[in-house]
């Protein structure tokens, strides 16, 4: 008899070009990227996929789907997600072309195969830095920071930096993050409009400023929250 591992879950992807099929094993806790840039977990080197288009996130032991404001949308069962959207065994996840299947039936052999392959997410709650939106549309969104460098620009259907924000006020692009080989990051600004404050005292030109944990980040109308992890 198949025994089922409880708590985890499954998701699924099929290369429409190469028939190959990708599986990634989701343990209680994981964050998950979605996205065409290669620092995501789940890389989808798609055209139609943005370089940081989705996310899913373990939120008091359930699965939600967010999308990071992608170019082309993201759409559960096909029905566009606004805020974070709770999953379901079955669910079909569609990023503009590429579809996903989500599942919570995951059998021990496919736990213990992930495991070996590498697909494996466990839970890493505090182990990334990350960037929580506190306002504009996407209020509550969690952003881990995958990458030693991270740029933060305006949404656009162009758009080449990491992470896009739905903001007029924000530039194309507007600022960077860098981690440093001790784990520490700093912010600078990249010559941005408006300009890119840390707890209200704006930045001096290109020159990058030290995060400390909690720090508020304001960019145009967006106002994100540095924490360092662990």
């Amino acid at each position: 008899m198949t025994e089922l591992r409880q708590g985890l879950a499954k998701l699924t992807w099929q290369d429409p070009q190469t028939g190959e099929l990708h599986e990634y094993v989701l343990e209680r806790g994981a964050t998950v990227t979605i996205g065409r840039s290669p620092n995501n977990h789940v890389c989808i080197p798609e055209r139609h996929v943005s370089r940081q288009h989705a996310a899913i996130l373990d939120r008091d032991g359930v699965f939600v789907l967010v999308d990071y404001h992608s170019a082309n949308g993201t759409f559960v069962n096909e029905q566009p997600v606004a805020g974070a959207v709770p999953l379901a065994s079955g669910d079909v996840i569609r990023l503009y072309v590429p579809v996903l299947m989500f599942s919570e039936s995951v059998t021990d052999q496919e736990h213990a195969q992930a495991a070996a392959s590498g697909t494996l997410i466990r839970g890493q709650a505090g182990a990334y830095a990350t960037l929580t939106i506190r306002t504009g549309p996407q209020t509550g969104t969690v952003i881990p920071l995958l990458a030693p460098v991270v740029t933060i620009g305006r949404a656009t259907r162009r758009a080449r930096w990491d992470i896009s924000l739905p903001d007029q006020a924000v530039s194309r692009p507007h600022a960077e993050l860098r981690r440093a080989a001790d784990g520490s990051w700093t912010l600078a600004d990249l010559n941005s409009a408006n300009g890119t404050f840390v707890n209200g005292a704006r930045l001096d030109g290109g020159s990058p400023a030290p995060l400390s944990d909690g720090d508020a980040i304001t960019l145009g109308q967006t106002t994100l929250v540095f924490r360092r992890g662990t």
